[in-house]
Order: structure tokens, then sequence, then C-alpha cells
């Protein structure tokens, strides 16, 4: 499957979580080697956009009570610095919208 365009990526996830740093599973360190930045969120967003039309979606493994979990693994394209190889995790819900959940870093290979 591949997630749709207009799939659900709410900026308060991208701008107030992934790129805000954290003591405990931050995320925004290793964005900010691609060149991602809270004040150009956008840019995120379509990093994230642009990998999920290139990438088939594989079902997740683990069920969820919430909906049915969809997998994007793949290369993140940097604005600037280093590519990211990462893995996003999409939400497909009952009434079958689609909605981003998060962005876990990866190691190549």
């Amino acid at each position: 499957m591949k997630i749709p365009p207009d799939a659900i990526i709410l900026p308060q996830k991208l701008r107030d979580y992934l790129l805000v740093p954290r003591k405990r599973d931050d995320k925004s360190r290793f964005l900010a080697a691609g060149g991602f930045s809270r004040d150009a969120w956008p840019l995120l967003e379509q990093a994230i956009r642009e990998l999920a039309r290139s990438v088939e979606a594989q079902p997740a493994r683990i069920a969820s009570p919430h909906g049915r979990k969809w997998i994007v693994d793949g290369i993140l394209t940097a604005v600037h610095g280093k590519d990211r190889p990462v893995r996003l995790v999409w939400m497909q819900r009952p009434d079958e919208s689609i909605h981003f959940v998060t962005l876990v870093p990866r190691r190549k290979g």
C-alpha cells in the first residue's frame, strides 16, 4: 500500500515533539543532522511525504486497538547535511483515515 498524499500529519507532532530536544527518546538531534529545525518544520513534513510517496508501506506485525499500523522504511532526504535512514509509522483508523504516528531513527543497512 502507498500512503496517500492526503494522509494527516499534525504540525504539532513535528514542531512540538520530533523537533524538540528531550531527555528521553530524543529525535531532534538526529533530525538536526539532516538540516531539520523547529522553525522550519514544514521541510520535515515535505520530506516525510516524499518518502511515504516513494516507498510501499508494509503492515506492522503488532496489532493496535486504535487501528492498523503501517510502516515505511527508507531514507529521509536531508535539507542539508546527511540523508537520514528512518522508519515512519502510520495508523489507519477505523474510519479509514491515515495519520502519521512517529518517525524512528534507523541505522543504515
